[in-house]
């Protein structure tokens, strides 16, 4: 055992004298590189300071020469009422943190040229400076509370929600406490934008409602604001609107992002967020502002025979990287007049008139709705005004299109009395008006059945329009005609359909 230590103890002791004479050699390398090192340094720091010199140039020359590109400057000033106090804002924080942004870059590269390596170069040791100390804490401590006081202040006014006086409403007038609602749902990868109707709110929905392809947003129908709620391809505001869009979103997290108008606000499933703006710049007034410009008086890459001007829209993205087709989320929105605003609102069909009504999923099914009774007196007054002004007898007829009879039988529906009503206003409306009541049937089965069940029904229509109205009977004649006045074929299911019929006749006005 004592051989064995010796022998490792010797082997221990060939090793540290070979490690040795490696690090005297190195030491001797290292002392004759000494120079070669002074050169580099000296090199790196002059280096540096072109550097420096270059690349801060090139911070401002790019700034400039890219501004007509960047929002908030040149042709992108805001078009909203409160995006002017965020780019004021950020022009602020811009000029503070630009002057330190530049101080420390020179301060870097001066100080790795000044103290760069040298052969006789030695550390100076300042454990404390009270001046220093306090200049380096005062002015951050300045600085940072007029810009955070600042930003505190805009943040409250940006984001303040509309006052609890204020009323929704579809077509806000101007110089009042209304404004306009919409909604935006995000989801992979679209956004689902819904406007209120006539009434100005928008209806309740429920996820657990979401049928795709039918009923995307889980809207309840039940909810009579749901209605007239649609939802548009494009987004159409009116300028100088207030405009509150509730915000959320159906999968993954989104962002709503109008970036003209400096409005950006998360959308989180089960978290409904909002924001307010006023957009106070048309879409054409925006186009203008960049005609003006020459870098967008160049031809458009994906539209060659137009200027990059003419083809720019307002747009609506994404900002959140919610999944890989995150791109695709754009959408279009285009600021106009109130006229032009009004004119897309009458192109606009609600939700439910267009894929929900008379299907399994409508709960009104076989009931006639308020605001289609609204529609249909339109069209009846429409009728009457029409039939006054005609000056041949066979245009003066008015054809009551939902006067309706139980099968086989002179019975109203419930769903006809809503249509004689309008029979009724009319008659107040023209106290010297005179009308003769038509019924009509198509010619399957017999003539006299026919010719007694069409009497039937005009005697029908003239008992209740003089129960109901109270209207001076010397107004009004009730006529069957059966299947002798056919206004279609009836060789056809359609055109028997278009015969069976009740109208009235002006005899006299």
């Amino acid at each position: 055992m004592t051989v064995l230590i010796i022998a490792a103890c010797l082997a221990l002791l060939a090793v540290i004298t070979v490690q040795i004479g490696r690090l005297t050699e190195l030491a001797a390398k290292i002392r004759g590189e000494e120079e070669v090192q002074l050169q580099t340094n000296r090199r790196s720091a002059s280096f540096g300071m072109v550097f420096m010199v270059l690349f801060l140039v090139g911070c401002v020359v790019s700034a400039i020469y890219y501004s007509n590109y960047m929002l908030g400057y040149g042709p992108h000033t805001s078009a909203s009422a409160h995006g002017l106090k965020l780019d004021w804002l950020f022009n602020i924080t811009l000029f503070f943190t630009g002057i330190v942004f530049i101080l420390t870059q020179i301060a870097l590269f001066w100080f790795a040229y000044k103290y760069q390596g040298t052969k006789d170069g030695q550390a100076s040791f300042i454990s404390h400076d009270n001046t220093l100390e306090v200049i380096w804490t005062a002015i951050p401590a300045v600085v940072m509370t007029f810009l955070v006081v600042s930003g505190l202040d805009v943040w409250n006014e940006v984001m303040a929600d509309m006052p609890m006086e204020a009323k929704a409403v579809l077509v806000p007038e101007k110089d009042t406490n209304e404004y306009l609602e919409i909604e935006a749902t995000g989801y992979q990868f679209a956004w689902d934008i819904r406007y209120p109707g006539a009434d100005g709110k928008i209806g309740k929905k429920d996820f657990r409602l979401i049928k795709p392809g039918v009923n995307s947003l889980g809207q309840d129908w039940t909810d009579e604001k749901n209605l007239d709620d649609f939802m548009p391809t494009e987004i159409y505001l009116p300028v100088g609107t207030p405009v509150r869009v509730r915000i959320t979103a159906k999968d993954v997290l989104h962002n709503f992002y109008l970036p003209h108008f400096r409005v950006k606000m998360d959308a989180i499933p089960g978290i409904p967020t909002y924001f307010v703006f006023t957009p106070e710049v048309t879409t054409e007034e925006y186009r203008a502002r960049l005609k003006d410009t020459p870098e967008y008086n160049t031809p458009d890459p994906d539209t060659p025979e137009k200027m990059l001007w003419e083809t720019f829209e307002y747009e609506l993205a994404c900002a959140e990287l919610c999944g890989k087709s995150h791109f695709s989320m754009r959408r279009i929105v285009k600021i106009v007049s109130e006229a032009e605003y009004r004119k897309w609102l009458g192109e606009q069909t609600s939700t439910y008139k267009s894929t929900i009504r008379g299907t399994d999923e409508d709960p009104f099914l076989g009931q006639v709705l308020p605001y289609e009774v609204r529609e249909r007196r339109a069209d009846f007054n429409t009728k009457v005004e029409s039939a006054l002004a005609a000056d041949v007898d066979s245009l003066k007829i008015v054809r009551l299109d939902y006067v309706n009879f139980e099968t086989g039988s002179a019975r109203l529906t419930a769903n006809s009395k809503y249509e004689l009503t309008n029979v009724i206003d009319f008659l107040k409306k023209y106290p010297a008006a005179e009308i003769e009541l038509a019924g009509h049937t198509d010619n399957v089965g017999s003539l006299d059945l026919n010719e007694s069940l069409s009497e039937q029904r005009a005697a029908s229509v003239y008992e209740y329009l003089l129960r109901q109205g109270k209207v001076n009977p010397e107004r009004l004649t009730a006529v069957g005609y059966g299947p002798r006045r056919p206004v279609e074929t009836n060789d056809t299911p359609e055109g028997r359909a278009q015969n069976r019929r009740t109208e009235f006749q002006i005899t006299k006005q």
